[in-house]
């Protein structure tokens, strides 16, 4: 009988997701992490660190359209763009689809998650050595504290929040981050699961109002291979709605960007979509 490998993560005591391996790409330890990039049956290569599912070539369009795209349309002239995060590089693939666009400055703090993302993952890493981008390797964290540049756009990659991680969500972090953008500036970051963290959620709501952005929504999808499958991000901005951006002007700047997940419509509707147990929750 042959023997079938599976890979697990465990989200609960009681509930996991499965996926079963075709092929083991690598398995090691970096100085931050356990990684592993497997090739799966149904969800092509993967990528785990200290056991988690972070992206997959089937489902990784959903997640990095919507970190980026929703505050790269909001918006009008997006020049210069920081991600801190985002070792594979897909969300860096979404930010230089933007012709405005003039400079990338990707913060990572693990280097063998690059290395590697380009060698077994190029779907999602093939823009890693575009001329726009700027590869620091170091400590996101840090680099806000410390940094005296002004972005129009700040895209917060981030793994959940432990280990060196933590420090990606809580209130200082944010201050730093409004210091960092211009006076229009946007900020995007991944937060977790609505159904397992909304505590988290809430607490990030207050700390961005906290921070100074005038503007703070919440917005969920579906991503298969995340926690509960339901996923949310939230955009801060100093001055510019996602609500108000004219659907027409989106629809035209996308006739020269290819998506496969976001559009115009997709754009309202995250942000109009929001469940009613997370807008009372951020009500309160």
């Amino acid at each position: 009988m042959k023997c079938q490998l599976w890979f697990s993560e465990y989200h609960t005591k009681n509930f996991a997701l499965s996926l079963r391996v075709k092929d083991v790409l690598f398995t090691g330890k970096s100085k931050y992490q356990e990684i592993q990039i497997l090739d799966t049956y149904d969800f092509g290569k993967v990528l785990i660190l200290d056991n988690t599912f972070q992206t997959t070539e089937r489902d990784e369009f959903i997640y990095h359209e919507l970190i980026s795209h929703p505050a790269l349309f909001t918006h009008p002239n997006p020049k210069k763009v920081l991600v801190i995060g985002g070792g594979d590089g897909g969300t860096v693939r979404e930010v230089v689809k933007h012709e405005s666009v003039e400079r990338v400055d990707f913060v990572e703090l693990d280097e063998m998650v690059l290395e590697l993302c380009k060698k077994y993952m190029p779907s999602l890493s093939c823009e890693m050595d575009n001329e726009k981008v700027n590869i620091i390797i170091g400590d996101g964290i840090k680099y806000v504290a410390e940094c005296d540049e002004k972005y129009d756009v700040i895209i917060v990659d981030c793994p959940d929040p432990v280990g060196p991680a933590v420090g990606l969500f809580e209130k200082e972090f944010y201050k730093n981050v409004f210091k960092c953008l211009n006076d229009d500036g946007i900020m995007t970051q991944q937060t977790e699961s609505p159904l397992y963290n909304l505590d988290l959620i809430k607490k990030i709501y207050t700390y961005l109002k906290d921070a100074g952005f005038s503007i703070v929504k919440p917005y969920v999808c579906s991503i298969p291979t995340y926690p509960s499958g339901f996923w949310c991000f939230t955009l801060a901005s100093k001055k510019y709605d996602p609500l108000d951006v004219d659907e027409n002007k989106i629809k035209e700047k996308l006739k020269n960007i290819p998506t496969k997940y976001y559009d115009e419509e997709v754009h309202k509707g995250v942000f109009l979509s929001s469940p009613k147990f997370l807008k009372d929750e951020l009500k309160k």
